[in-house]
């Protein structure tokens, strides 16, 4: 297992990356993939509000367009502009969600970070309980 200070540095690189010229609230997120490859992937604000991606969701997509479909944690790193947080930047729903689909809640890790230093982890269950995803449809 990688350790998650690696993964919350990439995420925290990832947000010098957001695009967030509307809400000034920059968020980089790092999905580590079951091969060890850290996929990165920061929020994109759009003018039509409801067009933007948030980091994680960016993360996600990135890796499925390369192929990686499982996934062990996510980190996610956010705050205004180029500030540290006081709080923490917890996945919404939507990106919960999406995240359900690639990895079995009890499995999944989800690290959000004020500071490498800073760091508050979770399983996916823990943050979407009684989730439904594919093995619901079967």
């Amino acid at each position: 297992m990688l350790d998650y200070k690696v993964l919350i540095e990439a995420a925290f690189e990832a947000r010098r990356n957001a695009y967030a010229p509307y809400s000034h609230y920059r968020v980089g997120a790092a999905l580590l993939c079951k091969d060890g490859t850290i996929v990165k992937g920061c929020n994109v604000e759009n003018a039509s509000y409801g067009l933007s991606n948030c980091a994680e969701r960016t993360a996600v997509f990135k890796a499925v367009s390369e192929g990686k479909t499982r996934f062990e944690a996510i980190a996610v790193a956010g705050g205004p502009d180029d500030m540290q947080s006081k709080d923490y930047a917890y996945p919404c729903g939507a990106c919960r969600q999406v995240l359900r689909e690639f990895c079995p809640p009890m499995q999944l890790k989800v690290i959000v970070a004020r500071a490498v230093d800073d760091y508050k982890e979770y399983r996916l269950s823990e943050l979407l309980p009684d989730s439904f995803g594919p093995d619901s449809l079967v």
